[in-house]
């Protein structure tokens, strides 16, 4: 009876970084085949393990400011000294082909695609305390304690644009996390903006005929069996 939309849902997410919002989408990746991560571009430096192409595309500022020129992002924020955009490349056409598309990005970058793509959806990954969004940081090893230090400031910042967002998921177990991700993922599917069309197929117009006759001897059983 009821017809969804075909196209995609554009996710977006975020988090302050030691938040482990990486972990959780590749958790996302697993269970769902129909997701795809667009792969944001970047002017920092790659880290002992990033993945050019996976991570992020990496490109150095001067490349990256060429970009900006040649209209080349949906959006781009520069974040704690580094650009970081995201290509329209093959957005649209994921989402016209029913795929749903997660966007990794900053607070500003949310904010630049809630205004472009205001019915997307909008989450955003907090750490279990800030304690141990520090932990995780100094685990990573790639950061010196100046760079930790204005990465924990930005957090702080970033914590209170929270309300900005359509969830709040904490990460603090990642299996359950992941899960409750794929839950708001699942769940909005089943919004009723997203049905295009509700229609009553043949058998059950027949039955509404039925009843709509003024036959007093029409019998109960006689409903079963149209519908059957």
């Amino acid at each position: 009876m009821i017809k969804e939309k075909k196209s995609g849902q554009l996710i977006v997410i975020s988090a302050p970084s030691g938040c482990g919002k990486g972990s959780v989408i590749n958790g996302l990746l697993k269970k769902n085949k129909n997701m795809w991560l667009s792969v944001s571009t970047t002017s920092r430096k790659i880290r002992q393990n990033d993945i050019p192409g996976v991570t992020y595309n990496f490109v150095t500022k001067e490349e990256f400011e060429k970009l900006i020129k040649e209209d080349f992002f949906l959006e781009y924020t520069n974040y704690v000294g580094n650009y970081y955009g995201t290509p329209k490349g093959s957005i649209r056409e994921k989402l016209n082909e029913g795929i749903d598309v997660i966007l990794e990005i900053e607070i500003e970058g949310a904010s630049n695609i809630k205004k472009l793509v205001p019915e997307a959806i909008f989450i955003f990954i907090l750490p279990p305390s800030l304690k141990t969004m520090v932990k995780r940081l100094k685990k990573r090893g790639t950061d010196s304690k100046e760079k930790i230090m204005e990465r924990f400031h930005t957090a702080y910042k970033e914590i209170n644009e929270v309300t900005k967002y359509n969830y709040v998921v904490v990460n603090d177990i990642l299996e359950d996390a992941i899960d409750k991700v794929d839950a708001i993922i699942k769940a909005e599917k089943c919004r009723v903006d997203r049905i295009e069309e509700v229609f009553v197929d043949t058998k059950e117009e027949e039955v509404h005929e039925l009843l709509m006759e003024d036959d007093k001897e029409f019998e109960n059983e006689n409903i079963a069996e149209k519908i059957d």
